[in-house]
């Protein structure tokens, strides 16, 4: 199988549990679309809320802290294109997630759920922006949540 991650840390401590749960994640993600063949990766950085803070102000002009941000390498129609051809293609990155750790530590909290659930959940949440998929409306919303929803459930993680 292809990688299909490549994990980095901005200001914090490399995880272990961390890296598990997200190939786990991804590998599922990519499996579920069928992608696990074209040679795409996903570059994920994990980081501190004043680092998340600082790219979410610098990219999107939002002077605050986030969860989870993710930056495409292609639009839609390219990436539905690339997957009903199945062209392997040389290395090349599908997109970048950046998840504030902290973020989801106190969202777990929050939402009454485990740290893998809200970690899991912010990886595919970020997967399928990359995808092309958003939330800016109700129909919008459902297509993406059930999405999410489904790669979860598939891997018994939920609330």
């Amino acid at each position: 199988m292809n990688k299909l991650v490549e994990i980095n840390y901005q200001d914090i401590e490399k995880n272990e549990q961390y890296e598990k749960i997200i190939e786990y994640v991804l590998e599922k993600c990519f499996c579920e679309e069928n992608m696990d063949k074209l040679g795409l990766y996903i570059s994920v950085t994990l980081t501190c809320p004043s680092y998340i803070k600082k790219i979410n102000k610098e990219y999107r002009n939002i002077d605050k802290e986030t969860d989870v941000l993710s930056f495409p390498m292609f639009e839609k129609d390219e990436i539905d294109k690339i997957i009903s051809e199945q062209k392997n293609m040389v290395a090349d990155v599908l997109g970048d997630i950046v998840v504030s750790i902290d973020k989801v530590k106190e969202q777990a909290v929050e939402y009454g759920h485990s740290f893998e659930r809200e970690l899991s959940y912010m990886v595919v949440h970020g997967f399928y922006h990359l995808m092309g998929y958003d939330h800016m409306n109700d129909e919008e919303k459902a297509v993406m949540r059930a999405k999410e929803e489904n790669i979860l459930n598939k891997l018994n993680i939920t609330r």
